[in-house]
């Protein structure tokens, strides 16, 4: 096998233009004639939009054309891609979310007009002079206050603010409610997910291009789901049928899921340039994004847990209000539904869960998918719950954990929230975590701390993650609007080298390494021959992209499965060259034998074959080398893993200093453990951010206090230390061909409770023992600010 195969931790050979400067981002396209766009942006958060008046801004130097909502009033807006089924059978309520705002402005950054200019600088000089009257009205931003019968309505068409009420699952509420009436012990904690912002190292760009010879439109995005984007933006917003329409993703730096949506911007330059006959460019400015880029999480829960005398988990209910924003992100309405009421179970073998959450619009930002998407949600609110219950009992969070894992001879374990575990084993995880964190220290390094006048604790977090979202069939039945399944088309050229064309998008998770160490190990050649190419409507078969933790397990077994059609058919073509039955030829090390003899013709010999046809069996055998295969898995994968975190507190300030961090993880068979490992290093590093310094703030106007990188906190290199990571506590997924699970979100989703269990841990054994949580992101103003009330 060659030795940068499967298993082999090779560099990203991507990396290299990355790392010189190569690699070739949306905003380095730039078009013959090329003009720019410059949007104008709602600066109130709520408000009816009497006029805009362009007149003066159009007399000004270089301005083509100015769009406003007027011009998009006979457009379909921006379409939902999943639909939630309230409690009670209802659909939910879905307002239109236009292009442009029309009647109304709903949150800050709510595009109002569009200026199209001949340069950029003209372009912004003139939407300084396009005067807009707007009428301001009381904003809804609290969500339980959205919710009062009085509250200003975020869409007038609808009969309220509330979304759905979502109830999962239904039946099993009287049974919940009896067993908490019965309990032994109830714990029970109120948090909040705080609402973040992704900041992607590349803001978002768009170019539209327009020929009119053919009636093409391209578009240049940056994406993480160019098929989807076409499917929505082609189908249901500027009916462009999809033969006329490309989508292009090409280097795209980050997207931690705030890059999977459809957004206005995309289907603005599409348009415009079919108007004005050349290619019209936005690029978004940092700024800007903060106000334009779908938000992440934003959840204020009341979580409960039953105990039994022995204290074994009995049952588990909570009631989430989750925000929406001001219009439907493409994939919000399925983020605190199916994907976070279904991990509620979490690692343990609680045998009842009830879980309700009332989905509300409110006048900010879109909220949907951020790295981990639901789970970390999930992930949080239970690993803290148990955490308080551990101390309420006087026991040991890490063995009251263990108590109620589900056991190994358990799997595959069906859960009370719809979903079946296939494999796993938590005590194993659990084990490793506290091996590598050299927890059997831990006592004496408190006693060092406190000699220096600091507080010392340690932080335990268990997680579960659902990933690779599916069946498609399942899925429909839950409120998708797309298939969740992946594609792939292997061609292997004359010579015996390959290219791949996948409907996975990379934008960071080194596809074009492990997609090809997965192809040379099949066959058996260096995976230097696998080229790996990907982001292009017109050159890739249709596929549902990149998130979720998606990509190994769905994208990945489409190319096994083609490139097992490829190796069927060489094997065909062998045993024709070797003059022996299919049945006996064999292949290894990118060589064709035939089975007990020294007959055997390499890979090259094969290929050249397949396309130089001269001596070939045409009647039962076509030329070429060439498959496609597309995969829709059978059910999720489910990596897990053990999270702990050791801190240490300054009782004078309250700042938190992180001095470790150890996850084992369980992410099934691993193709490139280097990969892996920057993975789950850069999932935690977000997961620290979220748990002490990120937090997008609106005041009770609606305007985004945190509206730069000036006011969010993002983490640096200061507040990260070294993490150990280990993933060799591995049970293979039993249902995709690589027995992989997915490991891109794990790192988000275990560390944020770690953190916050590490910080009360050490404020309990400083003598802080009234505290018994602290929302984050856990600021030393916070954290000193709990101590002062203990």
């Amino acid at each position: 096998m060659p030795k940068d195969g499967i298993g082999a931790p090779t560099k990203r050979r991507e990396d290299l233009r990355f790392l010189t400067g190569n690699g070739r981002y949306t905003d380095d396209i730039n078009l013959k004639g090329q003009l720019y766009a410059w949007f104008i942006r709602s600066e109130v958060a709520h408000g009816r939009l009497n006029a805009v008046n362009t007149a003066a801004a159009e007399a000004m130097p270089g301005v083509v054309r100015i769009f406003t909502g007027e011009d998009f009033a006979a457009i379909g807006g921006l379409p939902c891609g999943w639909q939630v089924t309230d409690r009670f059978g209802a659909p939910m309520q879905e307002p239109k979310h236009p292009v442009l705002a029309h009647g109304k402005v709903r949150h800050v950054g709510d595009p109002i007009a569009v200026v199209v200019a001949e340069s950029l600088a003209e372009a912004r000089d003139a939407a300084e002079a396009v005067e807009i009257d707007i009428t301001e009205l009381p904003p809804v931003l609290d969500m339980k206050a959205a919710l009062a019968p009085d509250a200003p309505k975020v869409h007038d068409d609808l009969t309220s603010n509330l979304c759905y009420d979502w109830g999962f699952v239904e039946e099993n509420k009287p049974a919940v409610d009896a067993a908490f009436a019965s309990a032994a012990h109830v714990v029970s904690l109120e948090l909040v997910n705080n609402r973040l912002i992704a900041n992607p190292m590349e803001p978002r760009v768009a170019v539209g291009d327009y020929n009119a010879w053919d009636d093409q439109s391209t578009l240049y995005t940056t994406s993480q789901n160019p098929h989807v984007i076409r499917l929505l933006m082609g189908a249901f917003v500027l009916g462009i049928p999809e033969h006329k329409l490309r989508v292009v993703a090409p280097d795209v730096g980050g997207g931690f899921g705030t890059k999977i949506f459809h957004y206005a911007e995309e289907a603005f330059v599409t348009w415009a340039s079919r108007q004005l006959k050349r290619p019209v460019k936005w690029t978004s400015t940092r700024m800007e994004a903060f106000v334009s880029d779908a938000h992440g999480r934003d959840h204020v829960t009341k979580i409960e847990l039953a105990l039994d005398a022995d204290h074994n988990f009995t049952a588990l209910r909570t009631d989430t209000y989750a925000n929406m924003g001001a219009y439907l992100s493409t994939f919000a309405p399925s983020v605190p539904t199916w994907l976070h009421g279904t991990l509620m179970a979490g690692n343990y073998k609680t045998p009842l869960i009830y879980v309700n959450v009332k989905a509300v619009f409110t006048n900010t930002v879109p909220v949907d998918a951020y790295r981990g998407a639901g789970r970390p949600e999930a992930t949080f609110q239970l690993e803290r719950l148990v955490d308080k219950a551990a101390r309420e009992l006087g026991v040991c969070p890490i063995e009251l954990r263990r108590k109620n894992f589900i056991k190994p001879d358990q799997f595959p374990y069906q859960t009370p929230v719809a979903v079946v575990y296939d494999t796993g084993n938590y005590h194993a995880t659990l084990d490793k975590l506290l091996e590598i964190s050299d927890h059997a220290g831990f006592e004496a390094r408190v006693l060092e701390s406190k000699a220096r006048g600091k507080l010392r604790g340690f932080g335990i977090a268990h997680y579960i993650e659902a990933c690779g979202i599916a069946p498609s069939n399942l899925v429909g039945q839950l409120g998708a609007r797309a298939g969740l399944y992946e594609s792939a088309t292997v061609r292997v050229n004359a010579t015996g080298s390959i290219s791949v064309f996948t409907g996975s998008h990379s934008h960071g998770q080194g596809h074009e390494t492990s997609f090809a160490q997965v192809v040379a190990d099949m066959i058996g050649i260096p995976a230097t021959q696998v080229d790996i190419v990907h982001g292009d409507t017109a050159n890739t078969p249709m596929g549902m992209g990149t998130y979720g933790s998606r990509s190994l397990a769905v994208g990945g077994s489409a190319i096994v499965r083609a490139t097992e059609k490829i190796v069927n058919k060489a094997k065909k073509i062998a045993a024709h060259l070797l003059e022996a039955a299919e049945a006996d030829i064999e292949l290894k090390d990118g060589k064709f034998s035939v089975a007990g003899t020294d007959k055997s013709v390499d890979w090259a010999g094969v290929t050249l074959a397949a396309y130089v046809p001269h001596n070939y069996p045409l009647e039962n055998l076509e030329p070429g080398l060439e498959e496609t295969a597309f995969y829709d898995p059978s059910n999720f994968t489910y990596p897990s893993g053990g999270y702990g975190c050791e801190v240490e507190v300054d009782p004078e300030t309250g700042e938190v200093t992180i001095l470790a961090f150890a996850a084992a993880d369980d992410f099934g068979n691993i193709v490139n453990p280097l990969i892996v490992e920057g993975q789950v290093h850069g999932g935690i590093g977000q997961g620290i951010g979220q748990a002490l310094l990120e937090h997008a703030v609106y005041d009770d106007q609606g305007q985004l206090l945190s509206g730069s990188l000036m006011d969010y906190a993002m983490p640096r290199a200061l507040h990260l230390p070294f993490f150990k990571v280990d993933h060799s506590s591995c049970t293979p997924c039993t249902h995709n061909p690589l027995g992989v699970k997915g490991c891109g979100e794990a790192g988000a989703i275990g560390s944020p409770p770690a953190v916050v269990n590490a910080v009360i841990d050490a404020l309990h054994r400083g003598g802080y023992s009234q505290i018994k949580h602290i929302d984050m992101p856990l600021s030393p103003a916070r954290v000193w600010a709990a101590m002062q009330k203990n």
